[in-house]
């Protein structure tokens, strides 16, 4: 009994019960957790086959830019390709079905384009299963998650209006940015692309995760911004939605020029009348 009690009282005696508790934990969770990364996967996929699939694919059209294993790759120090460790699907979802990835030409920006011939929504899925393999991440949205129809567009506008106007117009019809960026108009943008977006942030987009923007207000705010889409313009002409200070400089600046013309030609016609 006092042999136990002098182990117990050992300086490292804290330690193996510290490490035999993390080991508890950690064994626990592994039982308890869903099947690591290849499950993970199949759940943003639907299909365990994808990632196989999807590696193939991933070989043949972008590891020349983002490394075999989506490591990245680097070229005289910068890097030419991130890495998509981690990424998610979602990320490949938004970027290859709006035509941004892939890349070929280089640029400040990854312009939406009309995808290659060989994507697809088969194809798609299968790149982002095997990228959502490598590391985890954002998953692309469920088809309730970003229903329009179940959100308020009154909330939404709010939302859009505290946290998007600066980079996309209170209209969502974008607007320049800094080093030859831009934000993009987001009248072509799905709304899955739009959920897909908010949760991935990319290019110079910032990060609106769940605990940001819950997955109920990002809903609402696709409610908002597709209704922009349809709604009608009671004073006229819309002018492409570039905001109301633009909208009125435009009209003052037509109008003082109709004016000066205007003044041009009275001129004009008076001395023809005085010779």
């Amino acid at each position: 009994m006092n042999s136990i009690t002098v182990r117990r009282r050992h300086p490292l005696a804290r330690y193996v019960v510290l490490l035999l508790a993390l080991s508890f934990l950690g064994g626990t969770y592994a039982l308890l957790a869903p099947g690591g990364d290849r499950a993970d996967a199949a759940s943003a996929s639907g299909r365990l086959d994808d990632v196989a699939e999807g590696k193939a694919l991933f070989t043949a059209h972008c590891a020349s830019c983002h490394g075999m294993s989506g490591e990245g790759s680097f070229t005289a120090g910068s890097a030419s390709g991130p890495s998509l460790i981690g990424v998610g699907a979602a990320a490949v979802d938004f970027q290859v079905s709006s035509g941004r990835m892939p890349f070929a030409n280089p640029g400040p920006q990854a312009l939406r384009k009309r995808p290659p011939e060989w994507v697809n929504e088969t194809t798609i899925r299968q790149l982002a299963a095997y990228v959502q393999s490598l590391g985890g991440g954002p998953v692309v949205p469920a088809a309730e998650a970003v229903d329009p129809s179940k959100g308020d567009p009154a909330k939404g506008g709010e939302l859009f209006r505290a946290n998007c106007i600066q980079c996309h117009n209170f209209a969502g019809a974008g607007g320049a940015l800094t080093y030859g960026k831009h934000a993009p108009s987001l009248d072509p943008a799905t709304p899955t692309q739009i959920y897909e977006a908010m949760v991935t942030g990319p290019q110079a987009m910032p990060v609106f995760n769940d605990t940001t923007i819950t997955p109920e207000q990002k809903r609402d705010m696709i409610a908002y911004i597709t209704s922009l889409r349809t709604q009608p313009d009671p004073g006229g002409n819309g002018l492409a939605h570039i905001g109301p200070v633009m909208e009125g400089l435009v009209i003052w600046t037509a109008g003082l020029g109709i004016v000066v013309l205007a003044a041009i030609w009275i001129t004009a016609k008076k001395r023809q009348v005085k010779q």
